[in-house]
């Protein structure tokens, strides 16, 4: 099987269970894991960069003239003749859009399987693999995978304290403006025994209470902006500052520009020495296996269990 990946979640799965040889061509973000370099290159930005907050400003201003954040070299696609093309439909701020993947598909002779990712949770992730593994006709690898990722799962939650109310997460995703956790990110925070409480996880109809074995019942919703001083009134004790697509290095210099403001350096978290710094390109913002590697960063954290941080894992705490 030819597979094409236009979303780094899909090729890290498909790597995870054993489908590295059949991946023939990936989209300009997908580099994990390493040797994925040779592969030839389908996609690449519309935007130039800059701080988040010139980031933010392009962005909006091409979604609002109705044009992609993204382009895709769609004659090298029909070159490769994939069999299956892995994209996804969660977020067009991320990665290609479902629809101009349709279109070009649409033109196709054979027409290629298209797989849509659009993972909202972290059982949705786990199940994505499954997917992406089926797809492959790599079911049984992909179920040993996810078993294993379940197992790792489990195995650092049990270093939370049940039934304990926990201190107040801040998690910034973008930083000018200020973005909060969504989705999978806050189901973490709140395995991991933290509360958020500005978008905090909300039990499913007719789940109960969705504790305990149910917590898998508890839903966020996407990512929001909040007012600087919203934010600073949540009183977040511990903070981690993970910008969406955003290596470490950059995500360190928007730390940077935080502290400028007082009302960053008055909050708890911060007065207390308990900001982290994350690779936001690399952990928590891309719905894939690793988001396992940052749940257990994040108890290792949060409880003082050094012992579970992944060895690399890619943070650095603020000073």
């Amino acid at each position: 099987m030819r597979i094409v990946s236009l979303v780094p979640s899909a090729t890290e799965s498909l790597c995870l269970v054993g489908g590295r040889g059949m991946l023939v061509g990936r989209s300009h973000e997908c580099d994990f894991p390493d040797g994925l370099e040779d592969l030839p290159t389908l996609t690449a930005a519309r935007t130039v960069g800059g701080d988040a907050a010139a980031i933010d400003a392009e962005v909006r201003q091409e979604l609002a003239g109705g044009r992609s954040l993204y382009t895709i070299n769609e004659a090298e696609i029909e070159r490769l003749q994939p069999d299956l093309i892995l994209t996804q439909d969660v977020c067009s701020v991320c990665s290609i859009d479902l629809e101009t993947v349709r279109r070009l598909v649409e033109r196709m002779t054979p027409r290629p399987q298209v797989l849509s990712l659009n993972p909202t949770t972290v059982e949705d992730v786990l199940d994505d693999v499954l997917a992406v593994g089926e797809a492959a006709g790599l079911a049984s690898g992909a179920r040993e995978a996810v078993l294993r990722l379940r197992e790792r799962l489990f195995r650092a939650q049990e270093y939370v304290p049940p039934y304990v109310d926990g201190p107040v997460v801040g998690f910034l995703e973008w930083t000018d403006p200020l973005f909060i956790a969504g989705h999978w990110t806050v189901q973490l925070i709140e395995r991991a025994g933290g509360r958020h409480p500005l978008n905090p996880t909300v039990a499913c109809e007719d789940a109960g209470a969705a504790e305990g074995p149910q917590q898998a019942e508890r839903a966020a919703g996407r990512s929001i902006a909040v007012p600087a001083e919203v934010f600073a009134g949540a009183r977040p004790e511990w903070l981690v500052v993970c910008p969406c697509g955003l290596g470490l290095e950059r995500a360190w210099e928007e730390t940077t520009r935080l502290a400028r403001a007082e009302r960053f350096r008055t909050l708890p978290a911060v007065r207390a020495g308990r900001v982290a710094v994350v690779d936001g390109n690399q952990m928590f913002n891309r719905p894939g296996p690793r988001l396992v590697d940052a749940f257990e960063w994040l108890v290792g954290w949060l409880q003082d269990r050094r012992e579970l941080i992944p060895p690399g894992f890619p943070w650095r705490a603020w000073a």
